[in-house]
């Protein structure tokens, strides 16, 4: 029987994975019924996940093999599948697995600012314990000041910021010091640059680009699925697909308020214990957005993500 080997998967594609041993050598595995997986859901295997596979013999240009174990996930990006091709439940996809940063990209304009989707990423990151990036590109199309203010909330939280400019291979270094020796789950909407600089980031053209819609004004998905992609300095970057519906995997209204960090030191002054902080009289965290304390902004993303979630009454 051949020793089994270990390794962590960058890539998946129908019924095979890619697996990446850590002397770099790549084998194209696949799953068994008697795969073991110490994780719970529906998705067996996950871009990120460290698993251990028994080689075999292959004659093709690629090493093959069949996974034998996935280990347990330590973070895992989640989204919800689409039930309109699922008519039965409401599935979730594992589409990133064991990351050490998610990298949450926008853009200074073109298309703008999205302070609704950095929002709902802090809300999620801060939920799971993780460490969150914004990255904002194209600066170089910022209008002098705006961006300053726009991100003058996001500093106050204490969140890093790393505002770059790819056409003009601008803070590229600094974005390079934050991913060092760290595995970096790049997200957000398609059109902001996001496949642009991990092509910059690895010095070669490995992900397909695209510009913004005419028609729309809006980005055109050129990311389809997840792929896992090794820095020479050492670290890795996940591209994940433009996800239109992240999934806050875990949270609802109820315990929703407990993720926008800024409403704790007001909370313990609200009227009712369970204040949800949207109709409640003597409500302090809405006494703190109405005196300036809490930025206006943010609220107004705390009452979108409140009405889009369920309750658990």
């Amino acid at each position: 029987m051949k020793e089994l080997l270990s390794g962590v998967v960058i890539r998946t594609g129908g019924a095979s994975y890619i697996v990446e041993c850590d002397d770099g050598l790549q084998v194209r595995c696949r799953t068994v019924p008697g795969t073991v997986s110490e994780n719970e859901g529906e998705s067996l295997v996950a871009v990120g996940d460290r698993v251990t596979f028994r080689p075999k013999a292959s004659g093709t240009e690629m090493a093959e093999g069949v996974i034998d174990r996935v280990a347990r996930r330590t973070s895992a990006l989640v989204r919800r599948r689409d039930i309109r091709r699922n008519r039965s439940k409401e599935q979730e996809q594992v589409i990133a697995g064991n990351i050490d940063q998610l990298v949450v990209v926008s853009s200074a304009d073109d298309p703008p600012l999205n302070r609704r989707l950095i929002d709902r990423y802090l809300a999620f990151a801060e939920s799971e314990h993780l460490p969150v990036l914004i990255v904002v590109n194209k600066t170089d199309l910022a209008e002098p000041g705006r961006l300053d203010e726009a991100l003058a909330t996001y500093r106050a939280l204490g969140c890093a910021i790393c505002c770059v400019s790819a056409a003009r291979r601008s803070g590229l270094d600094e974005l390079k010091a934050h991913l060092d020796g760290k595995v970096s789950a790049f997200s957000g909407h398609s059109g902001v640059g996001k496949s642009t600089l991990i092509n910059l980031l690895l010095g070669r053209k490995e992900l397909k680009t695209a510009r913004i819609s005419y028609r729309t004004g809006k980005g055109v998905h050129t990311t389809s699925s997840t792929t896992m992609l090794r820095l020479a300095d050492g670290g890795y970057v996940i591209d994940t697909p433009g996800i239109r519906e992240f999934n806050l995997s875990g949270i609802t209204r109820e315990n929703l308020r407990f993720y926008f960090t800024e409403f704790l030191r007001f909370m313990p002054e609200c009227s009712f214990s369970s204040c949800t902080h949207t109709v409640e009289p003597c409500c302090a965290v809405i006494g703190a957005v109405e005196s300036g304390a809490i930025d206006p902004e943010r609220y107004e993303s705390y009452l979108a993500l409140f009405e889009s979630l369920e309750s658990n009454a």
